[in-house]
């Protein structure tokens, strides 16, 4: 086992496009600013979508114009097209993630397209980033690879044909995504281990949600295979709104409590990270904040890793 492992907060995108209520701009830049403090460095902070289906992420070319001058953040946008990589690359982020649904049906109810005609649109957008003067990291995460509230199971041999798909379009990487949070520790293990045979050292990351309270399990499982990359959302905020059934994403605040319990360096101060939950109370009255480390405090025997 490595003694690291990289977290990528993305709740200031995942956890607030499924917030009732719309976190004002100047409170979202400084809990940000907070998290980038506490030693946060990869950061989703927002999506390049239309604000009329999605009004939380309306400012998120203000967003990135913001954090891609903090020191040692990288910022990355999700960009469902090529309309929202073109306004993603204008607004200055170099970094981004396109959603990819493996199950035809979330695809569609997702963004009115079937699986590989946005496979096509990754190409399309792909050929556009590269005639560009400034390199883009893309990733293509694909979205319900570990089950669909829709479809149910998704066959681990169609997702390993989705990635490959994606890596012959021009992405850089591939990860997986749980986006209803239906996965259990085994399939964890499996379909890591089926993708990465496909796609080698392009595949590295796991995105998962707790809707069955397997989230951090399948952490473990993940490191078991390992996965050293990881995206969480602080209090656990986010789902998505086009998947029925699919609550929060795994707690950032936790994760960095499991990690660095383990012995794996994250880079974050886990006491910084608790107190930048008082942004989502400011920013988002009412809204229910998870996480076990939030709710209990951190315990007098933690210790950060070495």
């Amino acid at each position: 086992m490595t003694d690291h492992a990289t977290i990528y907060e993305v709740g200031p995108r995942d956890g607030l496009q499924m917030a009732k209520a719309t976190m004002p701009t100047a409170t979202k830049l400084r809990w940000i600013d907070a998290m980038a403090a506490a030693g946060v460095a990869h950061m989703e902070v927002g999506s390049f979508v239309s604000p009329r289906h999605v009004p939380q992420m309306a400012d998120t070319a203000d967003v990135v114009g913001h954090t891609v001058a903090i020191a040692g953040l990288e910022t990355i946008a999700l960009v469902p097209n090529e309309t929202g990589a073109r306004l993603a690359y204008a607004a200055g982020c170099r970094s981004l993630v396109i959603p990819v649904s493996v199950s035809e049906t979330h695809s569609r109810s997702n963004i009115n397209k079937g699986t590989y005609e946005q496979v096509a649109e990754v190409a399309r957008l792909v050929a556009w980033l590269r005639a560009q003067d400034e390199p883009v990291l893309v990733e293509t995460a694909c979205a319900t690879a570990f089950g669909c509230s829709f479809e149910g199971a998704v066959p681990e041999r169609r997702v390993v044909e989705v990635a490959t798909a994606l890596l012959q379009a021009g992405a850089d990487r591939v990860s997986l995504a749980d986006t209803v949070g239906y996965a259990a520790p085994n399939a964890i293990r499996s379909l890591v281990r089926a993708t990465r045979a496909a796609a080698g050292g392009a595949f590295q990351k796991l995105h998962l949600h707790d809707t069955m309270g397997l989230g951090l399990a399948n952490v473990l499982a993940g490191l078991d295979v390992d996965v050293r990359h990881f995206d969480a959302s602080l209090a656990g905020l986010g789902g998505c709104p086009f998947a029925p059934g699919a609550s929060g994403n795994i707690v950032t605040e936790d994760l960095v409590f499991l990690l660095e319990s383990m012995g794996l360096r994250t880079g974050i101060d886990l006491e910084a990270l608790v107190a930048t939950r008082a942004f989502l109370r400011e920013g988002l009255a009412g809204e229910p904040l998870h996480g076990s480390v939030g709710r209990a405090g951190i315990p007098r025997t933690f210790r950060a890793a070495a």
